[in-house]
């Protein structure tokens, strides 16, 4: 997806991080030779954290899934220490050898601080692990987040925001649920996840474009919703914001600046945390926020396109 590529080497050149890539049987390897007694802890660590359908737990009929999905991430963790790697991104159409796509293997290594992404999205995977080392120690999460879909009230508009899998429990209200679901890409087994509702409350919502010459930070200020009813046929993370300074704006403005549908979302950092970073690593920083006109906001970017000729 065009989207979630750019120059890799200008990327090196400017943040000083290289983007590798590896042969998924690479991966299949050291999932392979796990051994049996590290899965069996990893098992009872997930009974002892999360809800979790009996049939899920030892002895169940659908237990099967869960251990492999144990298995899934203790060979991806192995992985990324031995390769010294920060953040990581897959694609559920690249899973030769893999029993299953990495669900909750790939949210539990982002709560421990990794920078992920999905569909090859290295940009967001490196924008994802930046926000958590500036919001260590802080209260709330960050996370990688996705546009899901939008829902159009006129008097109550709002974005949901999720990913088929992947958002980590760092941003969770509540204590979350290990389920298994199937999905309808990637031709695989059913795959383990972890499912919760995301606190409300201010928020932010962070895009890495690569402009060709040079990489544009766009942040979007958003107001995030308490989840009020069941969403029984979305069983994975979600949250629901209310872009500033409205929806109608806020949409435009995003368009406008060419941000993405995947995104760093974070509960602990402010606008000023991101500016400063975009400052330190000589990136374009726009915002849209409570104070955002459309037609100013177009000038902005008008404006920056001769300052960075």
């Amino acid at each position: 997806v065009a989207v979630t590529d750019g120059d890799k080497v200008e990327a090196e050149m400017k943040f000083g991080f290289s983007v590798n890539t590896y042969g998924i049987g690479d991966l299949v390897a050291v999932i392979n030779a796990i051994p049996e007694d590290a899965i069996q802890n990893l098992l009872k660590v997930y009974e002892e954290t999360y809800e979790m359908a009996a049939d899920l737990k030892a002895g169940g009929a659908r237990h099967q899934s869960v251990y492999d999905a144990a298995k899934i991430e203790l060979g991806l963790r192995k992985f990324l220490e031995d390769g010294g790697f920060k953040g990581f991104s897959d694609t559920f159409e690249d899973l030769h050898g893999m029993i299953q796509l990495p669900g909750i293997a790939a949210q539990r290594l982002m709560a421990d601080g990794y920078g992920f992404a999905g569909e090859g999205d290295w940009k967001t995977a490196a924008l994802v692990r930046a926000c958590k080392v500036m919001g260590a120690g802080l209260a709330g999460g960050n996370a990688f987040m996705e546009d899901y879909t939008y829902h159009f009230d006129p008097s109550n508009s709002m974005v949901l925001g999720s990913h088929m899998l992947e958002v980590d429990a760092s941003l969770a209200s509540g204590k979350a649920s290990l389920e298994v679901h199937p999905l309808g890409i990637g031709g695989k087994a059913d795959p383990a996840r972890l499912v919760f509702n995301v606190a409300g409350g201010d928020a932010l919502n962070a895009s890495l474009i690569d402009m060709g010459n040079r990489f544009r930070l766009l942040v979007n200020e958003v107001t995030a919703v308490e989840v009020e009813n069941d969403l029984p046929n979305l069983p994975v993370a979600r949250v629901l914001w209310k872009p500033l300074p409205d929806m109608k704006t806020g949409c435009a403005a995003w368009i406008y600046a060419g941000g993405a549908h995947h995104t760093a979302y974070s509960q602990n950092l402010t606008t000023e945390h991101l500016l400063d970073f975009a400052n330190i690593a000589g990136l374009e920083y726009v915002n849209i926020g409570s104070d955002t006109k459309i037609n100013q906001f177009r000038n902005e970017l008008h404006w920056n396109e001769v300052f960075y000729k």
